[in-house]
């Protein structure tokens, strides 16, 4: 008997990385009706991290949310806890900033107005649950917005040089003054999962290289 692993990741926008584990088991099995199927489906820290953590981790278990969206509507998503072990007494919450704030979320490309706000929602709800570390898959934004919107979620506060709170997006950073992180709450063990080394501005930052995939369309936009 043919034992087979399926560890596809994802096409993004038209089908998951578990579903095309499935598509190319059914496929398969076509032509050899006896064979044995591991589905191992794979993420790079974007869409579909939290699934390929649920599909590899037995006792893995969905925690329900509901956090504002890129465009700021409310989505229905979910964070994966981990089963404890014994450096991580009370699990550990696995979250993708794709299935929160990420861009297939959206019904069209905000580029000065998406923000990550419901990412940070999503961790404030893993902090809730008093977990012992944070995986955090930040790929597939709809934003560029430097991760205030998150921030701000967890209690940070981003004020213009009038002590006004800036708007949410791209389109507030420029007038960033200050940044007040008194209120900030505190993580336990975060590890971040991530296939870039982008940083936020400059010719290689994320604004240049990725803005134009999220709507910004001229220099004069990044």
């Amino acid at each position: 008997m043919t034992r087979v692993v399926l560890a596809p990741d994802s096409f993004k926008g038209t089908i998951t990385a578990a579903d095309a584990a499935t598509a190319l088991a059914d496929g398969w099995a076509t032509v050899d009706p006896t064979a044995e199927f591991v589905h191992r489906p794979m993420a790079d820290g974007g869409e579909g991290t939290v699934a390929a953590f649920e599909a590899a981790v037995p006792g893995a278990v969905r925690m329900p949310i509901t956090v504002d969206g890129p465009a700021g509507e409310k989505i229905d998503t979910s964070w994966l806890l981990l089963p404890p072990t014994r450096d991580t007494p009370a699990g550990t919450a696995v979250i993708d900033l794709g299935s929160t704030s990420g861009i297939e979320l959206l019904r069209e490309l905000r580029p000065w107005d998406a923000d990550t706000t419901g990412l940070g929602q999503a961790l404030a709800a893993a902090l809730d649950h008093g977990v012992s570390r944070l995986v955090v898959g930040i790929g597939s934004s709809a934003s560029t917005d430097g991760g205030t919107g998150m921030l701000s979620a967890l209690g940070a506060l981003f004020l213009d040089a009038a002590g006004a709170p800036v708007p949410r997006g791209a389109r507030g950073l420029a007038s960033v003054a200050s940044a007040d992180l008194t209120a900030l709450r505190p993580a336990p063990e975060v590890r971040v999962l991530t296939d870039v080394t982008n940083p936020l501005t400059g010719p290689r930052g994320a604004a240049a290289v990725f803005g134009p995939q999220k709507g910004l369309r001229s220099p004069d936009d990044i």
